[in-house]
């Protein structure tokens, strides 16, 4: 893996390092509303996706190792060795594959409204074939309805707006690619392997990975791992954003 992930970097140079990776279909700017709290104490990296914004889009499918691998690679290029880790959806998979097989790299994570498996790979694979026949463009609003609680969206119909171009705008073979290696995720016999002190948040009105399973899997597959669920559709962490950053902080220290 020679592809190099389009990143940004905010806070102190000599700060600890956080690694923050958002959600499918979304961009680095997800993280917004927690980078003023963050970026004061750490280094934060946000990164797009391979596939993604501005990163690469090299031919799929992609696996999970494809996509842990263009941020070490990225990681290696920016001379960081271990990391702080938050992720969410998509960026939590990648954080857990890497707490997991790379423990030497991860510090601390935190995973957000993510799963450690899809027992029904259905839904990727209609996912799959809704991009191959259309794009991304012409599902993007139906993604966005999960991602925020529908009275909180009707009060932020800017942040929703802009949320659904993130999707729109996904190259479309990155995010089909990025739909492959999800739909053959399974990293639960993985879980008990992460050493890294680990944080999972969860919304409470999450249909993409609600509570229940998803979060209680990682929760109690991880040795150690807390659970704390916020108020909040999938991108708990953009609408629950002042809780999320004292949970983060809390756990960082």
């Amino acid at each position: 893996m020679t592809d190099l992930l389009h990143t940004r970097t905010d806070g102190p140079e000599d700060g600890p390092v956080l690694v923050m990776l958002g959600s499918l279909g979304s961009t680095l700017d997800m993280w917004e509303p927690n980078l003023p709290a963050l970026a004061d104490r750490f280094r934060v990296i946000r990164m797009d996706h391979l596939g993604h914004g501005a990163s690469p889009v090299p031919p799929g499918p992609y696996t999970m190792k494809t996509l842990a691998e263009a941020v070490l690679a990225t990681l290696d290029a920016l001379g960081v060795e271990r990391v702080h880790w938050c992720g969410l959806s998509l960026g939590g998979m990648v954080g857990m594959y890497l707490g997991s097989e790379h423990p030497d790299r991860i510090a601390r994570l935190a995973l957000c409204c993510t799963s450690a498996a899809f027992p029904d790979r259905s839904i990727w694979r209609q996912r799959i074939e809704a991009v191959e026949a259309g794009g991304t463009a012409p599902i993007a609003a139906g993604i966005v309805e999960k991602w925020y609680t529908p009275d909180w969206a009707a009060q932020h119909p800017d942040v929703v707006e802009r949320a659904i171009g993130w999707v729109a705008d996904s190259p479309d073979a990155g995010y089909k690619a990025c739909c492959e290696a999800i739909e053959v995720w399974d990293h639960r016999d993985r879980l008990g392997a992460v050493a890294a002190p680990t944080l999972v948040i969860a919304g409470d009105e999450d249909r993409s990975t609600p509570v229940e399973p998803h979060a209680r899997t990682i929760a109690e597959g991880i040795p150690g791992a807390r659970l704390e669920v916020l108020r909040g559709g999938h991108l708990a962490t953009m609408q629950s954003a002042e809780e999320t950053n004292r949970l983060l902080l809390e756990h960082l220290a």
